[in-house]
């Protein structure tokens, strides 16, 4: 039976050393530390490393590792804010051949300690700023767990670990910067361990590989623009999905991180002056934090800074806003399984032309697939069928790519489940445009359904961003005698703004939308988050269960 190849498939044409490497975003690091040694590679405060010494760190980290029994394989925990100690960890843990688990800093002490068990953590490098609920995520720990303390010149001193067993740079000089670290054998090998910021229920454990995360870091670094010259700031956090792998890109580039213990837009915009920063990423709540800063702490900058946002829609009325500030927004789509943007919303030459407004809202979309996806889809999650591509046929929102996780660890029910039909099912529901562009109408257990008419949160919420005294909004089901369902709207108002009622409410979104997808109740007040800034729609429905009709 003849070969599928037939002649290519010959002994003298197999993979070999010479032809085959394995991918991995530690070449990233070795090769700018090489070529630009001398170069600015991470700021912070008064600190600066070139990539040599940045390299040199790195290195060091790993030998250190070695030298304190991590094998390969074992989870090493990380929980700090952007920080150099965590950023040098996304290199030296992996070079060391052991896997990442960045912490949620954000998180309670009781999850956090699962996560430690759960990913079963050989070593543990806490930032001391979170002394008190380290503490007690030990103890609920249960086991003995080595520490070490990160006591940055910037930390809040609310506490000392006195448990720790090394300071963070006092451990780096327990390593040396010559010893080698060995080329990655297999680049399907773990690199990466993260948590999903789940509503309900325990987080999952998403594994990375080194190959989706090379892929994923160029894919990203290569769609949002960077080169050599551009200055990252570290909005985002490092922990959320490996920063969507610009921890990785920046460094691909040789571009220079900068580093934000916290998102402050008072800090965001100083650094933006001082640092000339080009770029910066983070959800829309950044943005809107940027957007509604105080004037006296917003400062003018002459150069115009990319911004990519994802986790959620940005309303286009944000967009706009941001625009005028001198921000350029890239809207993402993307998943913790996914390690961060699978979809950009490609911008096209045609828009330029465009009233702000209409460009905004063309902005708004998630857009097509990024750079590194294979492939993506809105599909019939029954039948696998794709939709019309008509921008009304609501389906499920489908991706495949080399850039999706290994699985969730220890739950092969839930891998096999995400995986169904050879897709991974991201649970959104959306639409596909006649151009190609998905737009998220909805998550599946979001979706809004009155009468039997399907009503996007989304589109609600897109319409309340537009008052001119909200600043926040979210939209979620009620349950109603008559029409099984109806819009339930929670709306935090600007700081300062005229007085608003729910009547005043309502009627703005009956003057801007069909009627029946209007909100027939309004409550007012801050909106309920997660960790990562998603708002917490399932407390809203709760709440919103218990409001009269």
């Amino acid at each position: 039976m003849a070969a599928a190849n037939g002649q290519y498939d010959a002994a003298h044409l197999a993979r070999n050393a010479a032809n085959f490497a394995a991918l991995t975003p530690l070449n990233f690091l070795a090769r700018a530390a090489a070529i630009y040694p001398d170069k600015v590679a991470v700021i912070d405060g008064p600190r600066r490393f070139t990539y040599g010494e940045f390299g040199a760190r790195c290195r060091r980290f790993a030998d250190a590792l070695r030298r304190r029994g991590i094998a390969p394989g074992d989870t090493v925990a990380v929980l700090a804010p952007n920080v150099p100690a965590l950023l040098e960890a996304h290199y030296g843990v992996p070079m060391a051949g052991a896997v990442l688990n960045a912490l949620n800093y954000r998180l309670d002490a009781a999850s956090i300690a699962f996560i430690l068990g759960h990913g079963q953590a050989k070593l543990l490098i806490a930032d001391r700023e979170f002394a008190p609920t380290v503490t007690d995520a030990l103890a609920r720990f249960g086991k003995k767990l080595p520490v070490i303390e990160i006591a940055d010149g910037a930390a809040d001193p609310r506490g000392t670990m006195q448990f720790a067993e090394v300071e963070y740079e006092d451990f780096l000089l327990e390593g040396d910067p010559a010893a080698p670290w060995s080329p990655l054998q297999d680049e399907w090998a773990p690199i990466a361990l993260n948590y999903t910021s789940g509503t309900t229920g325990n987080p999952k454990g998403v594994v990375y590989h080194h190959r989706g995360a090379f892929l994923a870091a160029m894919g990203n670094a290569i769609t949002f623009g960077l080169g050599p010259d551009s200055v990252y700031l570290w909005t985002l956090p490092m922990f959320h999905c490996n920063g969507w792998t610009y921890t990785w890109g920046v460094t691909a580039l040789a571009a220079t991180h900068v580093c934000l213990r916290r998102v402050d837009p008072a800090l965001i915009f100083a650094a933006i002056v001082e640092h000339r920063a080009t770029h910066l990423s983070g959800a829309p709540i950044v943005l809107n934090m940027l957007v509604h800063a105080p004037d006296a702490v917003k400062q003018r900058f002459d150069h115009v800074v990319e911004a990519s946002t994802g986790g959620a829609a940005p309303p286009s009325a944000v967009i706009e806003a941001m625009e005028r500030i001198g921000f350029r927004v890239t809207h993402l789509y993307g998943l913790t399984e996914s390690y961060g943007p699978t979809t950009i919303c490609a911008w096209q030459e045609e828009w330029e032309g465009l009233p702000l407004a209409a460009r905004a809202g063309k902005m708004a979309r998630q857009g097509i697939a990024n750079l590194h996806l294979d492939r993506q889809r809105v599909a019939d999650p029954e039948t696998m069928q794709d939709v019309p591509a008509d921008g009304e046929t609501i389906g499920e929102v489908m991706v495949r790519s080399n850039t999706l996780m290994k699985g969730y660890l220890l739950n092969p029910a839930a891998t096999d489940e995400a995986f169904a039909g050879g897709w991974f099912h991201t649970g959104d529901l959306g639409v596909m445009h006649p151009d190609g562009y998905v737009e998220i109408k909805d998550r599946s257990k979001d979706i809004i359904i009155s009468g039997g008419e399907n009503i996007s949160s989304i589109e609600v919420e897109e319409v309340l961003y537009r008052h001119p005294q909200v600043m926040e909004a979210a939209v979620v089901a009620k349950p109603d005698e008559r029409w099984g369902e109806t819009p339930c709207a929670f709306v935090t108002l600007k700081p300062g703004a005229e007085p608003v009622s729910a009547a005043d409410i309502i009627a703005w979104c009956r003057a801007n939308m069909a009627h029946y997808k209007a909100p027939k109740a309004v409550v007012f007040g801050p909106l309920p988050k997660t960790s990562t800034g998603k708002v917490q729609k399932y407390a809203l429905r709760e709440q919103a269960k218990e409001i009269g009709a």
